[in-house]
């Protein structure tokens, strides 16, 4: 199964030179398969960040810490949140995908500011429906960290290019729900190199 270009690329097949699309409230590490030159991120001024922190950091204390999800969950979680991106690429409507993430995903990003994040991922016009013949691989534990995000860090193995991702969830309301996205399609490393345990959403 391989992954298509679902329409006639854009002035002269010339590609976005940004490929990792990055929209979150707080910046996720990256990867050390990311190209650092190559992040987009769609994120409040640390001034505000902070200011929505306190309360939040209140609330998990009052809240007891969810549980991990089973390994069927984390797999409909990674799904998802790809075939999200792919259905807003392909119709460039982001109001399901911002409906569907976290409040504070949808406080920092507005349906235009995503719609420019995915730009470039967006005129490479790729199909990424293929995610459903294959299963995710993670490249680290899945985890909960103490500010309770789930970190949820891996590709999934199409061909020619693979899907890389490195998604962030935030607890709300009784689901896990996109709290930050970094999401990339690129061929496989001919020499990979075990990266480093991301650090968490802070």
């Amino acid at each position: 199964m391989r992954l298509q270009h679902s329409r006639a690329t854009s002035s002269g097949g010339r590609l976005a030179t940004s490929r990792l699309c990055l929209a979150a409230l707080v910046s996720l590490a990256p990867l050390a398969w990311f190209s650092a030159s190559s992040v987009a991120m769609a994120q409040s001024t640390p001034k505000q960040v902070q200011k929505r922190a306190k309360p939040a950091a209140a609330q998990q204390r009052a809240a007891p810490k969810p549980a991990l999800p089973d390994p069927y969950k984390l797999n409909l979680l990674i799904r998802s949140t790809i075939l999200a991106v792919d259905q807003a690429n392909q119709t460039g409507n982001y109001t399901v995908l911002r409906d569907l993430a976290s409040p504070n995903f949808q406080k920092a990003n507005s349906k235009a500011k995503l719609a420019k994040i995915f730009a470039g991922l967006r005129k490479r016009n790729l199909d990424l429906s293929p995610i459903m013949f294959f299963d995710p691989k993670l490249v680290t534990a899945p985890s909960i960290d103490a500010g309770g995000m789930l970190r949820l860090t891996g590709f999934i193995p199409t061909q020619p290019e693979q899907i890389l991702f490195d998604f962030a969830f935030e607890f709300d309301e009784g689901k896990w729900r996109l709290f930050g996205i970094a999401l990339d399609v690129r061929p496989p490393s001919k020499s990979p190199q075990k990266p480093k345990p991301p650090a968490g959403a802070k």
